[in-house]
């Protein structure tokens, strides 16, 4: 039987059902799994759950979780390294570029706080992580040589060894992914001026 007069020019029905995700929404998720329920701890089933998805739609978007695994952690350490080649942390005095360096580390810190939760956990276990952490070491390397002029130029107390004074500096500046959350109380420039002045000026009034 035909179709009545005027059927054919009526749109069908747009089907209901939950919104696609692209790739910037996948890493999101998955990178909170990551956070909570460990890397190795989290499947792509998982994450197919989370996302209310199938498997083969997260596929569109990348090849393996390994995949997502290296754009947190290439995203985390992009921006660190982006601070150290700024202006301001190239030119100028070492106590001022490192204190530069400080305060972006703490900028980058709340605005990739998942990614850089995720950088701080990884261990090495796989090729990916590996990476990971001997770009650390890289960034480690910079601040500490920044330490070592600061110390030369007569900035910096010379009876701290550079490597140990970075290192607490910038486990001060990590530890922030344990109890900040965005919204409550400091603002990142707030966080990293506090942090800055204890560093360089210490707590003594």
């Amino acid at each position: 039987m035909p179709p009545p007069p005027g059927a054919a020019d009526k749109p069908s029905p747009r089907r209901t059902g939950r919104p696609g995700y692209d790739a910037e929404s996948v890493l999101r998720v998955a990178v909170r799994l990551f956070n909570e329920q460990g890397y190795d701890g989290t499947s792509m089933g998982d994450l197919a759950r989370a996302l209310g998805v199938t498997k083969s739609a997260i596929y569109h978007h990348v090849s393996a979780k390994e995949e997502l695994l290296r754009r947190s952690l290439d995203r985390a350490l992009d921006a660190l390294f982006a601070v150290t080649r700024e202006p301001a942390a190239t030119s100028g005095s070492a106590i001022d570029r490192l204190d530069h360096v400080l305060r972006g580390s703490v900028r980058v810190l709340v605005a990739e706080l998942e990614h850089v939760t995720l950088l701080l956990r990884v261990r090495g276990n796989t090729e990916v992580e590996r990476r990971a952490l001997e770009r650390r070491r890289e960034f480690d390397h910079i601040v500490s040589e920044l330490v070592r002029h600061g110390a030369e130029e007569g900035d910096i107390r010379p009876d701290i060894d550079p490597a140990l004074a970075s290192r607490l500096m910038f486990g001060t500046v990590n530890s922030i992914v344990e109890w900040y959350r965005p919204g409550r109380g400091l603002e990142a420039d707030e966080l990293a001026d506090a942090l800055a002045a204890m560093a360089f000026n210490g707590l003594r009034a």
